[in-house]
C-alpha cells in the first residue's frame, strides 16, 4: 500500500465540519476542478505568485503539478505538506504548511486557499485551526507564521480570531505594481487562549513525525 512508503498519507485531520488530508489522484482532479471554477474576484490578486490570473485548465494543472512537486521535494529538513480540505467527502481547497528545519526552529508557515462558492462560510478558520492543532499539538511547534496583503480582509479576520500578533510588513511586486503584506505569528500561548475549533489527529506514526522532522 502507498502508506506503508509514504506514511503521511495516513495522516487526518478532522473538524466538526472538515477532513484535510493528502489526496488520491481522482480526488486530486476534483480539487482542480474547484481550482478552474474560480478562487476570487479577477479584479484581485491575493497571492504572491499570481498563479490564479492563468486560464482555468491551466490553473487547474498548476494545482496538480504544485501539489506533486511539494511531495516529491519535501524532506525532514525542508517540507511541504499540501493537504486537500474535503466538506461532505467533497474537497473545497486546500490547507498547505511548510516548515525548514523545523527540528530545531519549531517554526511552520501556512497557505491556504478555497473554491469561491466556499468561502465566507467559516470553513478557511476551521481548516486553518486543524493544522494549527498538527503544528502544535501533534509536531511540538513553537511559532507559527501567515501573511496576508493588506486588502486580503478575510484572510487577516482568520488570522485575528486564532490569536496571531503582526510581525512586521514586507513589500513585493504583484502584476507590475508593489504591494505590501502584513507578516503575522502565532506562539503557543496565544495559540492555547483562542482555540475553539475541536480538532482530531489519526495517524501520526512515529514515520510521519520522522518524515516531518520532528521525530
Amino acid at each position: 500500500m502507498l502508506v506503508d512508503h509514504y506514511p503521511l498519507f495516513g495522516l487526518r485531520l478532522c473538524t466538526p465540519r472538515l477532513e484535510l488530508r493528502l489526496a488520491q489522484p481522482e480526488e486530486l482532479a476534483a480539487l482542480a476542478d474547484v481550482a478552474a471554477q474560480g478562487i476570487h474576484d479577477p479584479a484581485v490578486m491575493p497571492f504572491l505568485f499570481p498563479w490564479t490570473d492563468a486560464e482555468p485548465a491551466v490553473r487547474a494543472r498548476s494545482v496538480v503539478q504544485h501539489y506533486w512537486k511539494r511531495l516529491g521535494d519535501s524532506t525532514p529538513e525542508r517540507w511541504g505538506l499540501v493537504l486537500t480540505v474535503f466538506r461532505d467527502g467533497a474537497p473545497v481547497g486546500i490547507q498547505q504548511v511548510d516548515a525548514e528545519h523545523f527540528a530545531v526552529v519549531r517554526e511552520v508557515a501556512t497557505g491556504s486557499w478555497l473554491g469561491q462558492r466556499y468561502q465566507r462560510q467559516g470553513i478557511g478558520t476551521e481548516m486553518r485551526a486543524a493544522v494549527l492543532h498538527l503544528a502544535f499539538e501533534g509536531l511540538g511547534a513553537e511559532y507559527a507564521l501567515s501573511a496576508a496583503f493588506l486588502d486580503n480582509v478575510a484572510s487577516a479576520g482568520v488570522s485575528r480570531r486564532l490569536g496571531y500578533r503582526p510581525d512586521g510588513v514586507e513589500r513585493h511586486q504583484v502584476r507590475e505594481k508593489a504591494v505590501v503584506s502584513q507578516r503575522l505569528r502565532l506562539d503557543r500561548a496565544d495559540w492555547e487562549k483562542h482555540r475553539t475549533v475541536p480538532v482530531t489527529v489519526t495517524g501520526l506514526t512515529p514515520e510521519c513525525l520522522a518524515q516531518l522532522g520532528a521525530g
